[in-house]
């Protein structure tokens, strides 16, 4: 499965919302999710918003999940490129990857804010709404 995550807050910190994509193989979606979390900061609510991608891949039954989101810190502290510095992040971190151990194979891939829209969307309309 192929899951795309956003997480954003108005104001750092601020009222915050996460989205989610998750698609199959070829593309299709599956499911969308976007909801609001609260007072949060930009940071945590990646990590929230890549730890509800996680968990409905799983329970959509992947084996193998992709997740794809635009917070290069998030992404390379998950691969490892990166230390979580911050004493409120690392109880996400290590729930993120406590969670990705359950497949049999996955990645994350950071890419540019323009080619994670539709999660961003999915952001913004759970704030605005």
């Amino acid at each position: 499965m192929i899951v795309n995550v956003d997480g954003g807050a108005r104001g750092n910190p601020g009222p915050a919302a996460i989205g989610v994509i998750v698609r199959d193989e070829t593309g299709g979606v599956l499911l969308e999710r976007g909801e609001r979390i609260g007072q949060a900061t930009n940071n945590v609510a990646e990590y929230k918003a890549l730890i509800l991608g996680i968990r409905l891949a799983r329970e959509l039954g992947a084996d193998r999940v992709e997740l794809i989101g635009d917070s290069e810190l998030i992404i390379k502290q998950v691969q490892g490129k990166y230390k979580v510095k911050n004493e409120g992040m690392k109880p996400l971190h290590a729930e993120a990857k406590a969670a990705l151990a359950d497949f049999s194979e996955w990645s994350v891939r950071h890419v540019k804010r323009e080619l994670n829209g539709d999660a961003d969307r999915l952001v913004n309309e759970a704030l605005d709404g």
